[in-house]
C-alpha cells in the first residue's frame, strides 16, 4: 500500500480536500501509476458541482493526467514499470462490439455504459480516514498514485515530457479531433467554433491543420480572442455586441452560414445557435462541449429535415489505446504546439485555485 495525497471531494458543491490517502496495489489486469501532472478540465468541475451523470462521493476526480508506472498486476503486458503513461478516461478494450466496429472510437466499458466509480471487480484501491474513496472514470489523476485497468493506459514515448503532454488524455484530442475526425473540415471550408476555452482553441487548431480557410471564434470572453487568432481563428466576435441572435451574425457574415459549427460550452442555447448557424442543406455541427446532467435540448425540426448534419464526439472520435500515442509522437515532432493550452501551473495543494481560474475563464 501507498501513502500519497490526493485532492478528494467529499460532497458535492463542497471545495476538494488535500488529503492523505491508502492506495492499494494494482490486481490482475490492473496499473499503478505515479501521476506527474494532471489537467483541470471543466468535466472535473461538472462532477464538483453534481452535474456530471452516475458520481458516487467521496470521490477523486481527474481525468486528464500523464505519469509512470510503478506497478502492474498479474496478467498485465501492454505497459511494465517505468513506462510513461497517459490514463485514458475512454477507455479502449478492444474487444467489445464498438472496439471491433472500425467506424467507432466508443468502449463499452466506458462510464456511458457502466459506471466507472469502482475498478472492473467492483472495488476501491482507494481508502482515506478508513473510508473507501471512489474512484472517476476508472483514472482519478488527482491522486498521486492511482490504479487503473490495463485497457485505459496507453503507453507513450519516453522522450514525453509529462508535464505538457498531460493536455493529450482529454482537451486537446477532443478538440482537434472534433475537427479532424468526426467533422472531418474541409480544405477551404468556412468554420464556427463557439467557445474558446482550452477545447475550442483546440478546434480552432484542428480547423486549421484540416486547411480551413474561415475560422469564426465565437465567445463572450474577449480577453481570449489574441490566443485564438495566434492559433489560427481568422475572426473573433462576441455576442454581446450584436442586438440579433448570433446564429443570424453568422449567417449574414458567410452568405448562407458556415460549413462547418463546433459548440464547445455545453449550454443549451449555444448548442441550438450552433446548430442553426451552419448552412441549412450541408452544414455539420459538432457537440463537444459536456451538457449538464438531465438536459433536454428543444430543437426546431426544420433545421435538421433541410439536411443539416448534427453529431456528438466523444474524445475526438480517437480510438484512445492506439490514437494518443501517435498524437504524442506527432506532439515531439511539432507538428501542432499544444503547450499554449497550459496558462498555469500549481502544485496539488492549489487544486481549489486552479478551478477559480478555470470558472474565472482565466485558462
Amino acid at each position: 500500500v501507498i501513502r500519497c495525497r490526493a485532492a478528494v471531494a467529499w460532497a458535492v458543491g463542497k471545495p476538494l480536500s488535500v488529503e492523505e490517502v491508502e492506495v492499494a496495489p494494482p490486481k490482475a489486469g490492473e496499473v499503478r501509476v505515479k501521476i506527474v501532472a494532471t489537467g483541470i478540465c471543466r468535466t472535473d468541475d461538472h462532477v464538483l458541482e453534481g452535474c456530471f451523470p452516475n458520481v458516487v462521493f467521496p470521490v477523486i476526480p481527474g481525468h486528464e493526467g500523464a505519469g509512470i508506472v510503478e506497478s502492474v498486476g498479474e496478467g498485465v503486458t501492454s505497459v511494465k514499470p517505468g513506462d510513461k503513461v497517459i490514463p485514458l478516461c475512454l477507455p479502449q478494450c478492444g474487444e467489445c462490439s464498438f472496439c471491433l466496429n472500425p467506424d467507432s472510437n466508443y468502449c463499452l466499458k466506458s462510464h456511458v455504459s457502466e459506471p466507472q466509480n469502482l475498478l472492473p471487480d467492483k472495488t476501491s484501491r482507494f481508502t482515506c480516514k478508513g473510508k473507501q474513496i471512489h474512484h472517476f472514470l476508472w483514472v482519478s489523476t488527482f491522486a498521486e498514485y492511482t490504479v487503473i485497468p490495463e485497457y485505459a493506459v496507453a503507453k507513450i514515448d519516453a522522450a514525453a515530457p509529462l508535464d505538457k503532454v498531460c493536455v493529450l488524455g482529454c482537451g486537446f484530442p477532443t478538440g482537434y479531433g472534433a475537427a479532424i475526425n468526426t467533422a472531418k473540415v474541409k480544405p477551404g471550408s468556412t468554420c464556427a467554433v463557439f467557445g474558446i476555452g482550452g477545447v475550442g482553441l483546440s478546434v480552432v487548431m484542428g480547423c486549421k491543420a484540416a486547411g480551413a480557410s474561415r475560422i469564426i471564434a465565437v465567445d463572450i470572453n474577449k480577453d481570449k480572442f489574441a490566443k485564438a487568432k495566434e492559433l489560427g481563428a481568422t475572426e473573433c466576435i462576441s455576442p454581446h455586441d450584436f442586438k440579433k441572435p448570433i446564429q443570424e451574425v453568422l449567417t449574414e457574415m458567410t452568405g448562407h452560414g458556415v460549413d462547418y459549427s463546433f459548440e464547445a460550452i455545453g449550454h443549451v442555447d449555444t448548442l441550438t445557435a450552433a446548430l442553426a448557424s451552419c448552412n441549412m442543406n450541408t452544414g455539420f455541427c459538432v457537440m463537444v462541449g459536456e451538457l449538464a446532467s438531465g438536459s433536454v435540448i428543444s430543437v426546431d425540426p426544420m433545421l435538421l429535415l433541410s439536411g443539416r448534419t448534427w453529431k456528438g464526439t466523444l474524445l475526438g472520435g480517437w480510438n484512445t489505446r492506439d490514437c494518443i500515442p501517435k498524437l504524442v509522437s506527432s506532439y515531439l515532432e511539432k507538428k501542432f504546439n499544444s503547450d499554449v493550452l497550459i496558462t498555469h501551473t500549481l502544485p496539488i495543494a492549489k487544486v481549489n485555485e486552479g478551478f477559480e481560474l478555470l470558472r474565472a475563464g482565466k485558462r
